[in-house]
C-alpha cells in the first residue's frame, strides 16, 4: 500500500485547532441549531468543525493482498471483519481521515465507523428495516464522539451509545457485528490472506500523518468538553468494554499476559468468554453459554486461539474450526475498544475488572 506524502495544513488546521487541555473547553464547536428531538441532551451537541461531509466517507474501498501492503509499522492498528470466509483489514492511518467506510462482502452491506477521538471502532449492518443505506460524517460530536447519519433519513446515530439519537430513525438499535482491532504485526501473523484497505480512497491525504498532534498520547488534551470526567485511569488508555443492558465491565490490556489468555466470566447473569493478549494487542468477548475454554497456541493455524471441555477448537471470530459442533459459532459479545475516558462518560460507573 502506496502511502502518500503531501501537504493538507488546512484539514488538519480545522481539526486540531481547538485543541485544548480541559475537558470543560468546547474546542471551538458550539451547539448545534439541528431540528427535532434527541435521546442525548442537545446542547452538548456539539459542531465539529469540517461540516456535515467535511470529513468524507469512503464508499468504494479498495484492497490488497497482506504481501503487497507496504508502508504501515507493526504498530500501527488495524481494524479486521470476517463474513464468510472473507476477512478485511481497514488500517487507522486512512480511518483517521476518513471515519466511516461503506462496504460490502456478498450479500452483507455493512458500515465501519472509526472515531479517532474516542478510539472506538465499530461495524454495524447498513440494512436498517429493510432499506439498504450507507452512513456518512455528520460533522456533530457527542462527548468527543462521532455521530454518523444514516443517507436514506439525514437521521444522526451515536456511534458508542450504539443508538439512533436523532431523526425518523430515533430510538432504533444497529446490528452490530465483530470486529477485531490489534497491531499491522498481529494481523498479518493472523490473517495472511486477508485484504488490506489501500489509500487509493479518491481522495488526496497525507497517510500515515496523524491529523490530531500528540492527542493519542497526551492524557491531559481533549478537543472539545466532555459532560463527565471518571479519573480511575489514564483518560487515553485503550481498553476493552463488555456491554450489558445499562452495565459495562472494562478491561485493561495489563489485565492479560502476552500469550492469549481467556477469561470466563459471569457478568449480569451471562455467562462470557472474554480473551486477550497483551504483546499481541488484541481482546474480545462472546457469550459461551455452559462451556468452560481455554487458550491454545496453534502453530498451523494461529487464528485457532480456544478451546472447550467438548472437543471443539475455536478461532478468533468465536468459530468453531474442528470438533463435534465444527461451523457453529459463538455469539458476539456487546462491546468494543476504546479510550478510557470514552468508556467513563458513556457507561458511567463502568466496572473494573480486576480478576
Amino acid at each position: 500500500m502506496r502511502i502518500i506524502k503531501m501537504s493538507f495544513l488546512l484539514l488538519v488546521l480545522v481539526v486540531i485547532i481547538g485543541a485544548c487541555d480541559s475537558v470543560t473547553n468546547n474546542g471551538g464547536g458550539g451547539s448545534t441549531n439541528t431540528a427535532g428531538d434527541w435521546l442525548i441532551p442537545k446542547d452538548e451537541v456539539l459542531d465539529g468543525g469540517p461540516g456535515k461531509d467535511g470529513i468524507p466517507a469512503i464508499g468504494d474501498p479498495k484492497f490488497d493482498s497482506v504481501s503487497n501492503t507496504t508502508g504501515m509499522s507493526d504498530n500501527e492498528l488495524v481494524v479486521v471483519y470476517k463474513f464468510g470466509n472473507t476477512i478485511r483489514m481497514y488500517p487507522h492511518i486512512i480511518l483517521d481521515w476518513h471515519e466511516i467506510v461503506n462496504d460490502k462482502i456478498d450479500e452483507n452491506s455493512f458500515s465501519l465507523s472509526y472515531c479517532p477521538l474516542t478510539g472506538s471502532a465499530i461495524a454495524w449492518d447498513r440494512n436498517i428495516g429493510g432499506t439498504v443505506t450507507t452512513f456518512g460524517v455528520s460533522g456533530l460530536l457527542f462527548n468527543n464522539n462521532l455521530l454518523p447519519y444514516d443517507r436514506a433519513t439525514g437521521s444522526n446515530w451515536s456511534q458508542m451509545k450504539l443508538l439512533c439519537v436523532n431523526g425518523t430513525r430515533i430510538g432504533n438499535t444497529p446490528t452490530v457485528f465483530p470486529v477485531i482491532e490489534t497491531t499491522w504485526a498481529t494481523a498479518k501473523k493472523l490473517f495472511p490472506d486477508a485484504q488490506v484497505m489501500t489509500t487509493n480512497t479518491g481522495f488526496s491525504r497525507p497517510y500515515g500523518s496523524y491529523p490530531y498532534g500528540d492527542y493519542r498520547t497526551n492524557n491531559n488534551k481533549l478537543l472539545f468538553s466532555i459532560s463527565y470526567n471518571d479519573t480511575r485511569l489514564p483518560r487515553k488508555e485503550r481498553v476493552y468494554g463488555l456491554i450489558d443492558g445499562d452495565k459495562t465491565l472494562v478491561f485493561q490490556f495489563r489485565d492479560f499476559p502476552d500469550t492469549p489468555t481467556v477469561k470466563n466470566i459471569d457478568f449480569e447473569g451471562t455467562k462470557y468468554v472474554v480473551i486477550g493478549s497483551q504483546s499481541d494487542n488484541f481482546i474480545t468477548a462472546y457469550k459461551s453459554s455452559d462451556k468452560i475454554l481455554t487458550a491454545i497456541n496453534d502453530m498451523q493455524n494461529p487464528q485457532n486461539v480456544m478451546e472447550d471441555n467438548a472437543g471443539n477448537t475455536y478461532n478468533i471470530f468465536g468459530e468453531i474450526t474442528a470438533g463435534p459442533q465444527k461451523g457453529a459459532r459463538l455469539s458476539k459479545a456487546k462491546g468494543y475498544i476504546s479510550y478510557w475516558f470514552a468508556w467513563g462518560v458513556f457507561w458511567r460507573g463502568a466496572e473494573i475488572s480486576r480478576n
